[in-house]
């Protein structure tokens, strides 16, 4: 709702534009109630439905939310009423990973801690997994003791694994493995060793070593003769390092999912209701990182013929470049774990991709192929791809735009496109690199071109 002077009131404090509310999930994709309602009772002829990624609490989400949606009263025309939605899932932050506009400028060096738990990533991390403060706690003093020793990676890597619940995980989509593969569901233990990712089943000093040299690509760590030794007869010293990395993915393992759970069956079907209500109300969908992910699989919950999403943006998205494809190169086959969604929105899915993102340009298919090839940990191949990385791959006829031509000429009206925007998502320190740099005007009019709203 608004107080008359364009500003929310009530759900959402702290976001400069109206009418808003937030709309809150849970783990499991259950709404919170009287949150579905604030956003049912908003007035609106477009409603923007904004999910947030990894890298977020609570208030950082609403920054993001009030920082994004800024520029947009002044670039949408003058029969469009804006509705704003935060959508709200339960994420974590790790605050020694800096997000370009919401840290101190220093903070975009990188990390400070080392490897080292800073105490706010720590609480975080009791957040996500409660009931677990032994174990955290332990996981939290091998990283700040780094001992030399084989038998404490051996038990940092059982940790993290108990930590992650890989004894209950469905096999890895195999379209889309990605950061990292496979996830955690309710349910009886797998039955083949083969569905357990292999970066938490192989061995954890190798696993430690690639990530240690992918924060070296990312920049995060120093290379050459004064960095970290990595030779398979050096210390061990500097694999800690990558065994922070193996704790962060073990987040993300457990966030891919979530992310899927909330858009299919959070989401997708509150939109649906929602529309069912409200047939004339336009529906415009953004995702930042997992949230890109969030809203793609609320598709799947878009009934055969509604036309009430009018449009989806993703920004930096966390999942397969190859979600949306009807085949797949590697396997003719399967489709991506989206084939064919696309054709449930009422005009185009527009993929904004940076090649400045360290996450998804390193991390991403670093952690795709531990999470579906255990006989490689290293070496490039498309098949783990991110979609924020390069763009929609394997759909015929799916355009690849500059910035600069997609807003001077507009995006296709329907289908798949994808808008290389590394001309101003660029800033970020290590280890993501530019992966949370989002809040740009220019990604603004690229969410009102695939609406049909502007002026």
């Amino acid at each position: 709702m608004s107080d008359g002077t364009g500003r929310g009131v009530g759900i959402g404090v702290g976001v400069g534009v109206g009418p808003y509310a937030e709309l809150t999930f849970d783990a499991d994709g259950d709404v919170d109630r009287s949150t579905r309602d604030a956003v049912a009772a908003l007035e609106a002829t477009d409603l923007l439905v904004f999910a947030h990624g990894w890298n977020s609490d609570r208030s950082t989400s609403t920054r993001l939310f009030d920082r994004f949606y800024a520029p947009f009263p002044g670039l949408v025309g003058p029969g469009v009423r804006l509705g704003y939605v935060g959508v709200v899932w339960p994420s974590i932050r790790f605050s020694d990973e800096p997000i370009p506009d919401f840290d101190p400028h220093g903070a975009l060096a990188g990390p400070g801690h080392g490897t080292a738990l800073d105490p706010a990533t720590l609480r975080a991390l009791g957040e996500f997994w409660p009931g677990r403060v032994a174990e955290l706690d332990r996981v939290a003093g091998l990283l700040e003791d780094r001992p030399e020793s084989v038998a404490a990676f051996t038990e940092f890597g059982a940790l993290v694994r108990e930590l992650s619940g890989v004894d209950t995980v469905d096999p890895a989509d195999p379209a889309d493995p990605g950061v990292p593969g496979g996830a955690p569901v309710a349910g009886p233990a797998v039955r083949d060793a083969r569905d357990v990712p292999a970066v938490f089943t192989h061995d954890v000093l190798e696993v430690c070593r690639a990530f240690t040299e992918g924060l070296i690509e990312a920049g995060a760590l120093p290379a050459g003769a004064d960095g970290p030794a990595l030779s398979p007869g050096g210390g061990l010293h500097a694999l800690w390092n990558g065994a922070k990395e193996l704790l962060r993915q073990a987040t993300y393992y457990q966030m891919k999912k979530r992310a899927g759970v909330v858009g299919e069956h959070g989401l997708g079907p509150v939109l649906a209701e929602l529309a069912g209500r409200r047939p004339a109300l336009r529906i415009h969908l953004i995702g930042h990182s997992f949230g890109a992910r969030v809203v793609s699989f609320s598709l799947r919950a878009v009934p055969d013929g509604a036309r009430y999403v009018k449009s989806v943006t993703l920004l930096q998205g966390a999942f397969s470049h190859y979600a949306f494809c009807d085949r797949l190169p590697h396997d003719k086959g399967s489709g991506g774990a989206l084939r064919g969604m696309q054709r449930r929105v009422d005009g185009p899915v527009v993929a904004c991709h940076s090649p400045y993102d360290s996450a998804l340009k390193v991390f991403y298919p670093l952690a795709s192929r531990m999470a579906g090839d255990s006989a490689g940990l290293l070496g490039f191949d498309e098949r783990w791809g991110a979609i924020g990385h390069d763009g929609v791959q394997a759909v015929p006829g799916a355009p690849r735009l500059t910035l600069d031509t997609a807003l001077r000429e507009g995006v296709p009206e329907a289908g798949c496109v994808s808008v290389d925007t590394g001309s101003v998502v660029r800033r970020g320190g290590p280890p993501s690199g530019a992966h949370s740099d989002i809040c740009h005007e220019e990604l603004a009019r690229v969410v009102v071109a695939a609406g049909r709203m502007g002026r």
